[in-house]
């Protein structure tokens, strides 16, 4: 009999544990919604890496979350569709770029605000965006650029 009140005590604390431990991965992934607020509309060139439920931030710091990415068929555009926190008000010449948050990490939306008097309204569009870098070709091009050396001739055929 002590046997099973061991053992079912040990199943008890091993059950406990793994509450706790997916508890704390819940909280620390993001997965509990979007910031709330009002949505932001951005176009960008490239946005690769970045994904849905991806960070927006502003100083580092969030702010809001992208909901959701197309392709618009007209322009051939990525359009970012992203919620920003309403005690947040966007000047209309703020910049939205893609941000790396590391080499191994992801993207993110990072915003940086302009300096005019008039605010993006709900659904506004930022228009001065920069897409996500690609470090193989920032490599590619520093390789080229040093297997030929500037200034140095071609010789003539």
């Amino acid at each position: 009999m002590a046997n099973n009140l061991v053992e079912t005590l040990i199943g008890a604390v091993v059950v406990a544990v793994a509450v706790v431990f997916l508890l704390f991965a819940y909280g620390a992934s993001g997965v509990r919604g979007a910031v709330g607020g009002y949505e932001i509309v951005a176009k960008f060139d490239k946005v690769d890496g970045l994904a849905s439920g991806a960070d927006v931030r502003m100083s580092g710091i969030k702010i809001g979350s992208v909901t959701a990415q197309v392709l618009d068929p007209k322009t051939y555009q990525a359009v970012v569709r992203f919620s920003v926190d309403s005690s947040v008000q966007l000047p209309d010449d703020s910049t939205a770029r893609i941000a790396a948050e590391g080499l191994l990490g992801g993207n993110y939306v990072a915003l940086e605000p302009g300096g005019s008097a008039d605010m993006l309204k709900p659904g506004g569009e930022i228009k001065y965006t920069q897409g996500s870098v690609s470090l193989l070709d920032l490599l590619g091009k520093a390789i080229y650029s040093i297997g030929s050396p500037s200034g140095a001739e071609k010789p003539a055929n």
